[in-house]
């Protein structure tokens, strides 16, 4: 039996609105460029303080970014959101064989919790791992490496599914199986060159590996 890691954002739900309007939202007040939401989807997934960066060009902006940023996304960018369809189905699926089942995402936790329990999907996992506001396990490498202890889980009979590079990353600097998702924001050619050991255009596909 294996135990599995989910990422949130691209994997469990598809986030762009809430998002790429609340990065706009910050963006706007500081009077920077403000790109398309279209042009704001490679902000997904990957650490938000990091994009910001790159969108201002300055520590100082990017940190007055982020909490503008959070200042539209805690109360309406949350639940801009969807879960995937037929998502539930899945986890359905995977929970009927009891295996042990965890979200692991770079958003705070204090968010991420809150959307899962928004969309119904709190039953299937035994507990929402995440960032801190202060930017403590950003990285999705120390991120898991904090689940993995927290949960008592050997990394060896462990899975992470995320549609980003920092996902396949994060679990095979952790010694776990990676397994890249394409309904999300990465690219094939990302995740492969980032090492996942599978890929699944879709994610009822994501059974014939993890029920294995």
């Amino acid at each position: 039996m294996v135990t599995i890691f989910f990422d949130l954002d691209g994997t469990l739900t598809n986030p762009k609105p809430g998002i790429t309007r609340s990065i706009q939202y910050a963006l706007e007040r500081l009077g920077v460029p403000v790109p398309s939401e279209d042009e704001l989807t490679w902000c997904i997934g990957p650490p938000l303080l990091a994009s910001l960066r790159k969108l201002t060009g300055a520590d100082e902006l990017a940190d007055r970014a982020l909490l503008l940023y959070r200042e539209r996304f805690s109360d309406i960018g949350l639940f801009e959101n969807e879960a995937y369809s037929g998502i539930a189905d899945t986890l359905s699926s995977l929970a009927a064989t009891r295996q042990r089942m965890f979200v692991a995402t770079s958003k705070p936790a204090v968010y991420a919790s809150r959307i899962v329990d928004h969309f119904g999907l709190n039953p299937y996992f035994e507990r929402v791992f995440g960032s801190e506001l202060d930017g403590t396990r950003v990285d999705k490498r120390d991120l898991l490496r904090y689940a993995l202890d927290e949960a008592r889980v050997d990394a060896n009979s462990a899975i992470m599914i995320g549609d980003r590079s920092h996902d396949v990353v994060g679990a095979r600097t952790n010694g776990m199986t990676a397994i890249g998702v394409l309904y999300g924001y990465g690219s094939e050619a990302e995740l492969r060159d980032a090492g996942a050991h599978h890929i699944c255009a879709a994610h009822p596909e994501l059974l014939g590996h993890c029920l294995t």
